[in-house]
């Protein structure tokens, strides 16, 4: 039997595209929500999981973070998808015939500078391959969507406009989850860690969790906050370091950040993916 990978959208989403460059082997199975993404992988409908969590343009996945630590899932890998912005159209239109663009909120100001140059009103749409899906159904050429390649030859567009998107480097950054956390891995390019953590009630908690990271020398790359349950007093924070939790300065870091914190959590260790070293 095929294993399969849970991804958010259609098929022909850019989810679907990060599956199909990532995990060949792995049979896309196709989901409405992040959250129906995670709850696949629980059920063991999905082995895997790919979700969206940041855009180079866009900026981070709304709600994405506040998820992963409910899931009970763990983070194994990181993927870096090159996102290439279509406008897909009817066989007969062409570019002047568009003036309504379908697309999830994410694309649409990846490509503002395209639709304001030709006149074109971005419209939401909850998924990008379903907007290409049902602008074929329309069949309406002053209708197009915002989506991929993939999702042209799926629902039998035509591209009328080819790498539309502002940034000629936009890249959408995809976590892979699975049920289980493997520490036995490392990478030809070292080993990201990621976790979450609470500070403790006391004068400059976050300043002094974060010390034992510097002074450990141990990079780190990412530290986000969000609220917890919509409280403004409960902050929790998401960070991804680089480095292995066996490696002596990570656990000297851990072991300090533990003493300030009222809550860490693992959540995944994987290896650092090639881009983050190309120059």
């Amino acid at each position: 039997m095929t294993a399969r990978i849970a991804f958010q959208g259609e098929l022909g989403a850019y989810g679907h595209q990060a599956c199909v460059e990532t995990r060949p082997k792995h049979e896309p199975l196709p989901c409405d929500t992040f959250e129906e993404t995670m709850d696949a992988v629980r059920r063991g409908d999905a082995e895997l999981g790919m979700v969206a969590v940041e855009n180079s343009t866009y900026g981070r996945v709304a709600d994405v973070h506040s998820l992963l630590p409910k899931s009970g899932l763990h983070i194994v890998d990181e993927a870096f998808v090159r996102v290439h912005v279509n406008l897909l159209g009817t066989k007969d239109a062409r570019v002047e015939d568009v003036t309504t663009a379908h697309g999830h909120p994410v694309i649409l100001p990846q490509c503002a500078g395209f639709l304001r140059e030709h006149s074109i009103r971005g419209v939401v749409s909850s998924d990008n391959a379903r907007a290409a899906r049902e602008v074929a159904e329309r069949n309406d050429p002053s209708h197009a969507a915002l989506a991929s390649e993939l999702a042209a030859e799926i629902y039998g567009l035509k591209v009328l406009a080819r790498h539309i998107e502002d940034h000629d480097r936009n890249t959408t950054r995809f976590l892979i989850m699975s049920r289980d956390l493997d520490l036995k891995r490392r990478g030809k390019f070292g080993m990201m860690t990621s976790f979450i953590f609470r500070v403790r009630n006391i004068p400059a908690a976050l300043y002094k969790a974060m010390g034992g990271f510097a002074t450990n020398g141990v990079n780190m790359t990412k530290l986000e906050s969000y609220m917890v349950d919509g409280d403004f007093n409960a902050t929790q924070f998401y960070a991804e370091i680089e480095g292995h939790p066996d490696d002596r300065n990570v656990a000297l870091a851990l072991e300090e950040l533990d003493y300030f914190t009222s809550e860490v959590k693992l959540m995944g260790v994987f290896p650092s993916a090639p881009r983050r070293h190309e120059r």
